[in-house]
């Protein structure tokens, strides 16, 4: 428990910014001079191409956690800066994982790649490269069940989340304007 009475626990923080460069080593800087983690880690353009979403998930009380929303809202390039850990909201990890394929297990590692709908998306003699999304819990389950057989390499994306229901604003994008001739001030005497 922490000075200030509540557990310790990881966050997931959604923080809209400018698709500028250095946004990204700001928001980083922030967190290392303070002495925070970042667990987890992605970006990437929304709809709009002049915003970044960057989904970081941050361990700690809900002191910390006041405090890194506090700081990220004085950078200037952040737009938005939102908790999703106790809102209704959907996440999901990537995670490509290399195991040993030896024939006497080929069968049961295709097996359980099928029950956790991964996909295999590389293979050769000795091994096979499986790709699978899901929770933390999932792919830790799949980790943990294909231990047995040899994992050679894991490699995960961190975690993205975006909020659920009627909470998101739905943008269309707007079809491009063509200039009116009347709008051009060359043109005199013409009527749409």
């Amino acid at each position: 428990m922490s000075m200030n009475g509540t557990e310790p626990r990881k966050h997931t923080i959604s923080v809209l910014v400018e698709n500028k460069f250095g946004v990204l080593s700001r928001v980083a800087g922030l967190f290392s001079a303070r002495g925070y983690n970042i667990e987890s880690l992605s970006v990437g353009e929304t709809l709009d191409p002049t915003v970044s979403r960057m989904t970081l998930v941050v361990g700690g009380d809900e002191f910390v956690i006041e405090q890194v929303m506090k700081q990220l809202h004085k950078l200037i390039d952040v737009i938005k800066v939102n908790d999703l850990t106790d809102e209704s909201h959907v996440e999901r990890e990537l995670m490509l994982i290399r195991v040993n394929a030896e024939p006497q297990h080929r069968e049961e590692i295709l097996r359980t790649a099928d029950i956790f709908r991964a996909k295999v998306v590389d293979v050769t003699q000795v091994s096979f490269v499986l790709e699978a999304t899901g929770d933390e819990g999932k792919l830790e389950a799949l980790i943990e069940l294909l231990r047995p057989m040899g994992i050679q390499e894991i490699v995960r994306t961190g975690k993205v989340a975006i909020s659920r229901g009627p909470k998101t604003r739905v943008r269309k994008a707007e079809p491009a304007k063509r200039p009116r001739v009347s709008d051009d001030p060359r043109v005199v005497g013409f009527a749409d």
